[in-house]
């Protein structure tokens, strides 16, 4: 992308968070199929019987954008790190409510293994997971942020690195040691532990 561009996408937020509307209405298009893209790869993650299609996801996403007062938009990277956010908010919502209509609320361990493959996944596996990446947060911000933007947003390591600030060296580093940690305290062992 143009770096004008990027520096428009950028003005256009920062006026938008100073409350100017008209500069909503022009940031919308410039951002939209990049949006649609962060939504494709979220969708990835879902299973077959999902239905939720792309242009939902971006269209529910927009209106909790929208929402949000004023935020301090830093910069085009900062929108769309926020926007897989929301993304990943509004499916593990999805799937906390297929849970508790269709199994009453039990769920089961996640097999990291086959979700970090971007695999299909149960709704239980959803919600498990984004309670570890809760945990991991407390623990190490920067390293959850890294699975939420590679899983979640399905985002490379080039990508994750420049939306969270570091070299992609680093960001394949924290992926890995994120990896391991969400491995141990997701395995049925450390659940056990901790029960007890």
């Amino acid at each position: 992308m143009e770096e004008a561009q990027v520096n428009g996408t950028t003005q256009l937020l920062r006026a938008w968070a100073h409350g100017d509307e008209e500069a909503l209405a022009q940031l919308m298009p410039r951002v939209y199929r990049e949006l649609r893209r962060l939504a494709g790869r979220v969708l990835k993650n879902e299973n077959s019987g999902n239905t939720l299609q792309v242009t939902d996801l971006v269209h529910e996403a927009y209106l909790h954008l929208v929402d949000v007062n004023r935020m301090d938009w830093r910069d085009r990277a900062h929108f769309f790190a926020v926007s897989a956010t929301l993304m990943r908010r509004i499916l593990v919502d999805r799937a906390r409510r297929r849970l508790t209509a269709k199994r009453g609320g039990k769920m089961r361990p996640l097999d990291l293994e086959r979700a970090v493959d971007l695999g299909s996944q149960r709704s239980a596996e959803l919600v498990a997971l984004d309670e570890a990446l809760d945990r991991l947060a407390s623990v190490d911000p920067r390293k959850a942020r890294v699975v939420e933007l590679r899983f979640f947003a399905g985002l490379d390591v080039k990508e994750t690195a420049k939306l969270v600030g570091v070299s992609p060296d680093t960001a394949m580093r924290d992926w890995k040691v994120a990896r391991a940690w969400l491995l141990a305290e997701l395995s049925p062992r450390t659940k056990a532990a901790k029960s007890s």
